[in-house]
C-alpha cells in the first residue's frame, strides 16, 4: 500500500511547523516500520524544489510559486503534476489531506482520497469570533464534496464541524492523534524548578495565551518565586503586527515587576518538546477551541501535571483532576486556582500525573494508533 500525504507543514529543520507536521511525521514514520510506502508532498518554505527520505518517508517541497493573485493555482499545478508523476512510478492508493487540502487536487482514478478532520477554517472561525473568509470557505466546501471519506481526531471535531458543512453522507472513522510514547516519556532533568509554569504552541488568541498571562498575578500572590515560560511561534495580524508585542505592550507592561517573570522563548524544534516539558512544574493549555490537541497528552505521557481547556474535546483527554486538571480558559483567575492547586497538592499531584501517562498508553499509544489507521486505510470503504 503506498499513502500520500498532501501538507506544506511536514518538519524541517529551522522552520516552524503546526500540529499537523508534528501529526504527519509521527504517523508517517511509523507507517513505513510497518511495511507502508509513505510520500508526503507539499509546498517548500524556501524558493526551491527539495526531495528528501527522511526516516524512510519520501518528502517532497516544491518551489512556491509567488504569483500575485494566481499562486494558489500554480501550487495546486505543482502539486497535481507531482502527484501524476509519484503516481506512475509506483501507485498511490490513498491521498489524504487536510480539510482545505483538497479543493484544487485533480482526482486520479485508482486513488482514494480522505480528509482527516484537524480542525478547518469554519470550525475554527467560530473561536476567533470571526466572520467566514469566502475564499476559504469555498475551497473548504470543495474539498469535503471531493473527499470519499472523513477521518475524525474526537467526537467534538466531527460534531461540531458538522454544524457548518455537509459530509456528504460519506463514511467517517474516529481515530485519536497519536502519541510517541517513546519519544515522550519521563525525563529526568537536570535542574528542578518548583514552580514553573509552562505553555507550548503557536503564540495567538485561540490558544487562551492572553487569559494565561492574565492568571499570572493571582499565582504570584500565592508563589512569589513562579515563572511563566511561553514557547511557540508568533502569529501575525492581517496588517502584520505581532501577536506577541501586542500582548508585551497591552498585558504585561501592566504588570509591573511581575512581567520579569514571563518569558518568550520563541518556537521550539520537535526533538526539543520533550526537554521543555520535562522542565514544567505544571503544563498549562486553555485553548479556546480545539479538535484533539497534541501538547496535552504529549505532555501527560511524561507524566507530567497538565491543565487543559473545559470545553470542546478537553473532556475526551483528561478526566478533572484524576488524569489532569480542566479549566475555563476564558476565566483567568479559575486558570490560576487549577495552576495554584497544582503546586499546593503535590501527593495528589504525583498520582494524577502516573494516572495520566496510564491514560495515554491506553488511548493515543502510537502502535495501537498506527494499526488503527491501517485497518481504516484497507477496510471496504477504500478498497
Amino acid at each position: 500500500m503506498h499513502i500520500c500525504f498532501l501538507t506544506n507543514e511536514f518538519p524541517k529543520e529551522g522552520f516552524p511547523h503546526g500540529g499537523i507536521g508534528s501529526f504527519v511525521k509521527t504517523l508517517s514514520v511509523a507507517l513505513v516500520r510497518n511495511g507502508i510506502k509513505v510520500s508526503v508532498v507539499g509546498i517548500n518554505y524556501t524558493p526551491e524544489t527539495e526531495t528528501q527520505n527522511i526516516e524512510g518517508v519520501n518528502v517532497y517541497r516544491l518551489k512556491p510559486n509567488k504569483t500575485k493573485g494566481l499562486s494558489w493555482y500554480f501550487n495546486s499545478e505543482a502539486i497535481n503534476s507531482k502527484l501524476r508523476e509519484i503516481h506512475q512510478e509506483n501507485p498511490i492508493q490513498i491521498v489524504e489531506s487536510s480539510e482545505l487540502g483538497l479543493a484544487f487536487v485533480s482526482k486520479i482514478k485508482g486513488i482514494k482520497y480522505i480528509i482527516r478532520l484537524h480542525g478547518g477554517h469554519h470550525f475554527f472561525a467560530e473561536s476567533e469570533k470571526r466572520k467566514i473568509n469566502e475564499w476559504k470557505g469555498f475551497q473548504e466546501k470543495r474539498s469535503f464534496k471531493k473527499s470519499d471519506a472523513f477521518i475524525a481526531v474526537s467526537h467534538y471535531v466531527k460534531n461540531h464541524t458538522e454544524k457548518y458543512l455537509s459530509f456528504n453522507n460519506k463514511p467517517i472513522a474516529y481515530i485519536s492523534n497519536p502519541i510517541d510514547t517513546e519519544f515522550f516519556k519521563p525525563k529526568v532533568t537536570e535542574k528542578e524548578y518548583k514552580h514553573r509554569i509552562v505553555f507550548a504552541g503557536t503564540v495567538c488568541e485561540k490558544k487562551g495565551v492572553r487569559q494565561l498571562i492574565q492568571s499570572f498575578p493571582y499565582v504570584k500572590k500565592e508563589f512569589p518565586d513562579a515563572t511563566l515560560e511561553i514557547y511557540g511561534r508568533d502569529w501575525f495580524f492581517p496588517d502584520g503586527s505581532s501577536y506577541i508585542e501586542m500582548l508585551k505592550e497591552d498585558e504585561i507592561s501592566q504588570l509591573g515587576k511581575l512581567g520579569e517573570d514571563i518569558h518568550f522563548n520563541g518556537a521550539v524544534s520537535y526533538s526539543d518538546i520533550p526537554k521543555v516539558y520535562s522542565e514544567a512544574s505544571v503544563c498549562v493549555f486553555p485553548s479556546h477551541m480545539e479538535t484533539q490537541g497534541l501538547v496535552a497528552p504529549e505532555a501527560m505521557a511524561m507524566e507530567k501535571a497538565v491543565i487543559f481547556t473545559k470545553y470542546g474535546p478537553g473532556p475526551e483527554a483528561i478526566e478533572d483532576f484524576i488524569t489532569g486538571l480542566l479549566c475555563d480558559p476564558h476565566n483567568p483567575k479559575n486558570i490560576a486556582e487549577k495552576i495554584i492547586w497544582v503546586f499546593s497538592n503535590k501527593q495528589e499531584v504525583k498520582k494524577m500525573c502516573c494516572n495520566a501517562r496510564e491514560f495515554v498508553l491506553k488511548k493515543y499509544k502510537l502502535e495501537e494508533i498506527v494499526y488503527q489507521n491501517i485497518s481504516v486505510y484497507k477496510n471496504k470503504f477504500f478498497k
